[in-house]
């Protein structure tokens, strides 16, 4: 599985293949800029095709990112739609969701 380039180009790890079945796509925005993403990907999945892998920090400046990716490490935390600490790996993206990386112990950025 190689990467893609983008018209940018920068690097998709997205998987580009027919033989993929994929969701409708959607639009969503991580820290303020438009991302596109397919129904049934995980906020954490989308994040990690996007470059972003450190997702939060500690309350000491270190960064976290996916680490178990089902849900019990809780590494991978997010802001979703004002709601902080919501687990980007358990959270599936929605048409225009609103994404931010959590910096310290909560949404207070």
């Amino acid at each position: 599985m190689d990467a893609s380039s983008r018209s940018d180009g920068s690097r998709s790890f997205r998987i580009e293949d027919e033989s993929v079945t994929r969701g409708r796509e959607v639009k969503i925005f991580i820290d303020g800029r438009k991302v596109d993403a397919f129904e049934g990907e995980s906020v954490a999945a989308v994040m990690m095709v996007d470059g972003e892998v450190a997702m939060r920090t500690t309350i000491d400046g270190e960064p976290r990112g996916v680490f178990c990716g089902m849900g019990v490490c809780f590494d991978c935390l997010v802001v979703v739609d004002d709601v902080p600490n919501t687990r980007a790996c358990m959270t599936w993206v929605k048409e225009g969701m609103q994404i931010k990386s959590q910096r310290g112990l909560s949404a207070a950025n």
